[in-house]
Formats: structure tokens, sequence, C-alpha cells
């Protein structure tokens, strides 16, 4: 039997391990454009992070004096640390973005009603990462649209494969 060659993009997905991820932001906005950042982190954040402990869900990115920081990400204190080597939970943390990255996004989110989002973290190659996304806030009636078009498509995928 031969093997199969795996892709680059399959290469890719099994170096990275996945931390959290911001499910509701993809149903709250419509993400318009995404993009990979570090962050700047302590050691015990770290290692919290390395036992599965995030919460993304109220989160968000801001641009304060021409750099990028993650807002109200909940990275819960790590319980093996003594008290005055931990950090606090929610406490801004930087993001890292080249100059370029900064001006482009800015850009983008000062446009009327777009918002940066952290969408999902991960491990890549043993340093944390942030796939980061520009998107514009949904109204209820285009959530409700969202999910009928969901409902149908899944409804007419069930019908073919009972025919089928």
């Amino acid at each position: 039997m031969a093997k199969k060659k795996e892709s680059k993009e399959d290469e890719k997905k099994k170096l990275e391990r996945p931390i959290g991820e911001n499910r509701k932001a993809r149903h709250d906005y419509e993400i318009i454009d995404t993009l990979e950042c570090g962050i700047q982190l302590v050691g015990s954040e770290v290692k919290s992070l390395r036992d599965g402990k995030l919460s993304l869900s109220e989160s968000f990115a801001r641009i304060l004096r021409g750099e990028v920081f993650l807002v109200n990400c909940e990275i819960p204190e790590y319980r093996n640390t003594s008290q005055f080597l931990n950090h606090e939970a929610k406490r801004p943390r930087k993001l890292l973005l080249h100059k370029k990255e900064i001006v482009k996004f800015a850009g983008k989110s000062e446009d009327k009603g777009l918002s940066l989002v952290p969408l999902k973290m991960y491990f890549k190659q043993g340093r944390v990462k942030v796939l980061l996304g520009v998107g514009r806030g949904r109204k209820q009636h285009d959530k409700r649209e969202k999910l009928k078009s969901q409902d149908a498509k899944r409804d007419m995928a069930r019908t073919m494969r009972s025919r089928g």
C-alpha cells in the first residue's frame, strides 16, 4: 500500500494545537478579513494556556498609541504559581504585528461599524498565536436569516443522502 502524500496545509494543521475558539464571534460578526498575530505573555499565562484555560467570549482588540492590544481576554491564574509571580486574569495583552499590518487593520477597523475580534488562539511551533478578524456586526434579522439558510442547506444535504 502506498502512503498518501500530505499537503502543506495538512502539515501546518498538525503543527497547530488549538487552545480556545470564539464561536460566538462568527455568529455575531460577518468576518471580512483575518490575520494571524503573536501575543506578548508572561510565564504563568503560558502555563495556564497549556492547561487549556482561556475565555475569548467577550474579548476584542483595540488600537492604542499605534499598537494593538487584546482586551477582556480572560486567562485564569495558574494554580501552581505563587501569588507574587502570578498574572492578572483580564489584563490587556499586546498583540505582535508589523507596522504595515497595524496600519492596514487600523484603517479597516476605523471604518463605520467594523471591529477587531479575536477568533481563536492556538499554539504554533511552541508559540501562542491569535487569529484576529475584522468584522461587521450583524443585526438580529441577519442572524436569523443566516440560521434559516444553514437549516435549509442541512435539510437539502440530508434528503440527498437519504435518496442516494
